[in-house]
Formats: structure tokens, C-alpha cells, sequence
């Protein structure tokens, strides 16, 4: 079986896995031409009753797997269409709860309905999580929240799923041919087993919050605690808008989105060796002047000091140095790049260069859409120029999550076709330069940075 056809075979497999009911997408096809009436009947056929209906859907890999094709979601660019198309029905909702189940889950977590817990509950959710569904409500302080309630039962389904990752292998493989798939799947399991945990969410949210508090353009809702559980977790209502409305915006506001985006995604891994690990559209809402409010921190990476030193190695022997052989070295020596791999330094070089790209010299740099997709067809490409590079690289435990950046940000970037001297604020993020501001947001982050050194 050729490369290819395999590629397409284990994608299929994956798109079968992810999702119980073919019906469902038909379902929301029907729902395209019904009217108002007859649409409300057949949402209602759909919503998820019981706990065993919830395993049915999201169980059996599918939850894990869809959560994977959801991390993926804004990818599609540049992706093999097999693998695009098993990815597109990964990124499917799961159906919703019903408000009776909804409610017995708020009940069984904060020990009454949502309509005694709340001084106003709105039983129809505005948001869809890959295990559960986010509903507005009021606290009987007047606060305005949303309210995440997972799914009853996902969580052991799962849990017990991701024992048996013989698919998860499987599909990994064949997207990143190249690498060992033990440690990749060891710390995605690791990951999405604490992704279930609102607990652990709601730990990650108040670290990030309290570490942005009263930033001047970056925002992080902090958590209501006596209303979260490990599967209820309540936080401020954020106001702003979606991605897809930015998109209308002017330049210069994506521009500045972007430069926020970009500041607090660095600003974290080598201010707080943290990285909020799903760069994706929907967690993102937006003010105008760059002001970015940041949701969902069920998927962090906490890095050791030796993880984060190895990053600015890196960075400094490609990037400042341009020492393509140390850079080599030092990829070899920590298992990202094989030993034995038939490569010139030119082909390092060249692989490499590309993720790096947007830093490498001190001039302007525009994020397109043309580059997002270029970014993903490195890492997917068999046929691609620099495939073989890609066939001999790995991805240790420590680039897992990290290796989103490379996917997800410049995806991110791409869509607003972000602009700017990307180097010049990589310097002011990088410990080992310290750069002076270089921007308006930088001079502000600067001052918000002097003023938290004065308090600590």
C-alpha cells in the first residue's frame, strides 16, 4: 500500500472513530431548509438525555479523538485532503444537553438547580466545548458569568479510552511520519486526562489571570470559585468580539489583535515557563486598540527551567548567531533531530528556517495566509521539498504542546494577516536579549511590568 493511500486509510479510520452518528451531520443539514417550527422538534430529537447517550457520542476514542480534530480545526489549509477531510468531521460539536440533564449535572456539582444556584440561569447554552457546553447565568451577587458544564460520564469514558491508544498511534503516525509515537501519546493523554478536569482549569485560569491582572491589553476572567467543581467551572462573562468579526476590522486593528496575541503567547513561555496550549480562533474575544480577552485553559504546559533554556539556545544559535551546526548539535542532542539522519546543514537550514522565519531578520514581516500553509505542509507534505527533514525529526515531550505555536499561532496570524517587526518584539520577550520597547503595546507592557516589580 502506497504512502498516500495508507495516509488516507488510517484519516478515514480516524473520521469513523470521531463521531457516532453520521445522522447527526445530516441532522444539521435538515435543519438548513426546516422553519422555525419544525427546526425547534428536531434540535429537540438531538439533544443528548442520559448519561449512556452522552458515553455513546463521546466515548470509545471519540471524545479524545474529536477534541484532537478540534485542536486542528483551523489547519485546513495546507493540510493533505485526506487527512482535511478526516479533521472536518472531527471538528463537529457534540449534539447538546438536554436542560434536564444539564441541570442534574449543576445539581450533582453545586448541590442545587441552576435556578437556585443562579439568580438567572439561561437554559440554552451560547457555547459548545469539546466535553461540554457553556451557559450565561447571574450570581445572586449580580455578577454576570459563563458557566462550563461538562458532559455526565465523558470523563470516565474517556479516561478509560485513552488506555487502549492503539488509534491514537495510529492517526499521530500518520501524521508526523517521522516520529517516535510513544512520548507524543504519553503527553497528549496526559494533557487531555487534565483537559477533564475543571479543576485543573480552573488552577491554570487563575494562574494566568492573576499573572495578566490589570494588563493594559491582555485579559484573563477570573474563576468564581465557590460555583466551580471538577465538572462545573464558572468564571466572569467577558465581553468582545469573535474572531470572524475582527476579521472585518481594519488592518490596523488585526495588526494590533495579532501583536497581543503573539506578546501574551511568548510573554507567558519565557516570563511564567507556562503556554496556554490551544491557539484557537474561538478562544479569543476582542476590543478595539488590541485589547484581547484569553478563554479556555484546559490545555497548559508547564515547562521546566532546562525546557525553557533549551528553547533560547535554540533561538539564539539559529536566530541571533545564524550558527546552523551548534543548532544542529543541540537538535540532536535532545532528540528532535536523529543522529544518523543523510542531512546537510543546508536541509537543516532550510526546514528549520521556515518556523523561524517571522524573527530572523529585523525588518517587517506579514503573517499571510500563504505562510499558515506553507507552516502545516512542513509538517505534513510527504512529497514536499523538505520531507525528508521532516521524516528524521521527532517531537520530544517538551515540543508537544509547543509545537502548536508553530501550527496554531501562525494560523492564527494568518487569518488577520498580521503585520509587523516581529523580531524587534521577540527581543523584548527573550530573557537573553531584554530589548527595549519597539511599539506602543510594548512601551505599555513595559510600564505594566515596572509597576507589578514594584509591588512583588
Amino acid at each position: 500500500m502506497s504512502g498516500t493511500s495508507l495516509a488516507a486509510r488510517n484519516a478515514q479510520l480516524a473520521a469513523v472513530g470521531a463521531r457516532s452518528g453520521a445522522s447527526y451531520a445530516l441532522h444539521r443539514a435538515r435543519l438548513v431548509t426546516a422553519d422555525d417550527e419544525r427546526r425547534d422538534e428536531l434540535e429537540a430529537e438531538y439533544q443528548l438525555r442520559t448519561t449512556a447517550q452522552v458515553v455513546d457520542a463521546l466515548g470509545s476514542m471519540k471524545g479524545a479523538l474529536m477534541k484532537i480534530g478540534q485542536m486542528a480545526s483551523y489547519l485546513d489549509d495546507g493540510l493533505p485532503e485526506p487527512v482535511r477531510l478526516a479533521l472536518a468531521s472531527l471538528q463537529q460539536d457534540a449534539p447538546p444537553m438536554t436542560p434536564e440533564l444539564c441541570a442534574q449535572v449543576v445539581r450533582t456539582e453545586l448541590g442545587a438547580e441552576p435556578a437556585r444556584r443562579f439568580a438567572q440561569w439561561d437554559p440554552e447554552p451560547i457555547a459548545a466545548a469539546s466535553i461540554g457546553q457553556v451557559h450565561r447565568a447571574v450570581t445572586h451577587s449580580g455578577l454576570r458569568v459563563a458557566v462550563k458544564v461538562q458532559y455526565p460520564g465523558v470523563d470516565d469514558a474517556i479516561r478509560a479510552d485513552l488506555v487502549n491508544t492503539d488509534l491514537l498511534f495510529r492517526v499521530l503516525g500518520t501524521m508526523f511520519p517521522g516520529l517516535d509515537p510513544g512520548p507524543l501519546v504519553n503527553e497528549l493523554r496526559d494533557r487531555l486526562t487534565e483537559e477533564l478536569d475543571y479543576g485543573a482549569e480552573a488552577n491554570n485560569q487563575r494562574f494566568f489571570a492573576d499573572a495578566f491582572r490589570d494588563h493594559p491589553f491582555i485579559s484573563v476572567p477570573s474563576v468564581v470559585d465557590d460555583l466551580s467543581t471538577a465538572r462545573v467551572l464558572t468564571t466572569e462573562l467577558a465581553d468582545g468580539a469573535r474572531f470572524a468579526e475582527l476579521e472585518q476590522w481594519t488592518q490596523t486593528e488585526r495588526d494590533l489583535a495579532g501583536e497581543a496575541i503573539y506578546r501574551f503567547v511568548f510573554g507567558s513561555i519565557y516570563r511564567l515557563h507556562a503556554f496556554n496550549g490551544d491557539p484557537h480562533p474561538g478562544n479569543y474575544l476582542f476590543r478595539p486598540g488590541g485589547h484581547v480577552t484569553f478563554l479556555d485553559f484546559g490545555l497548559v504546559k508547564r515547562y521546566q527551567p532546562d525546557e525553557v533554556a533549551l528553547f533560547e539556545a535554540l533561538i539564539r544559535t539559529f536566530v541571533v548567531e545564524h550558527d546552523v551546526p551548534a543548532f544542529r548539535r543541540l537538535m540532536e542532542e535532545h532528540n528532535v533531530l536523529r543522529r544518523d539522519a543523510a542531512l546537510t546543514d543546508d536541509d537543516v537550514a532550510g526546514y528549520f528556517g521556515h518556523f523561524y522565519e517571522l524573527v530572523m531578520r529585523d525588518e517587517v514581516f506579514k503573517v499571510d495566509t500563504e505562510y499558515s500553509s506553507e507552516t502545516v505542509r512542513m509538517y505534513f507534505d510527504a512529497n514536499g521539498p523538505f520531507a525528508h527533514v521532516a521524516r528524521a525529526a521527532n517531537v520530544p515531550p517538551a515540543f508537544v504542546i509547543t509545537q502548536r505555536i508553530n501550527l496554531g499561532l501562525t494560523a492564527v496570524l494568518g487569518r488577520l494577516r498580521a503585520t509587523a517587526n516581529f523580531r524587534r518584539i521577540a527581543e523584548e520577550l527573550w530573557p537573553f536579549v531584554g530589548g527595549p520597547p519597539s511599539t506602543p503595546m510594548g512601551e505599555a507592557e513595559a510600564e505594566w511590568l515596572a509597576r507589578r516589580a514594584t509591588r512583588l
